[in-house]
């Protein structure tokens, strides 16, 4: 699996030198709210503030499309990940995609 710290928005990754290039990687899910999280959702946007069950959701949502990612760049062969990148839809009412994307790279230390 790779190293979290070996993974960046950037197009670099500062101290390393990229030696080959292995393609776009990605990891993909798809969640849906449960019908108690969107009445407990719902009673939450009555006080206002932070919706703390849907920030919960979309954390664990992009963390697990984020360990999608990781491991697709490690079947590739890859020991990092450059130009990281997540995209959200609405693939229909109540059902959100959420993508985790970027290059995967083999790196060595300058």
């Amino acid at each position: 699996m790779l190293d979290q710290t070996m993974i960046t928005t950037s197009t670099a990754l500062e101290g390393y030198r990229i030696t080959r290039n292995l393609g776009v990687v990605r990891g993909i899910t798809v969640r849906s709210r449960s019908v108690l999280g969107n009445i407990a959702g719902g009673l939450q946007t009555l006080f206002g503030g932070q919706i703390s069950i849907y920030v919960d959701l979309c954390e664990k949502t992009r963390e697990e499309a984020f360990q999608y990612m990781m491991q697709h760049a490690a079947e590739r062969g890859a020991n990092a990940i450059i130009n990281m990148r997540y995209d959200a839809n609405e693939v229909m009412n109540g059902v959100t995609e959420v993508l985790a994307y970027g290059t995967a790279v083999t790196v060595e230390k300058i």
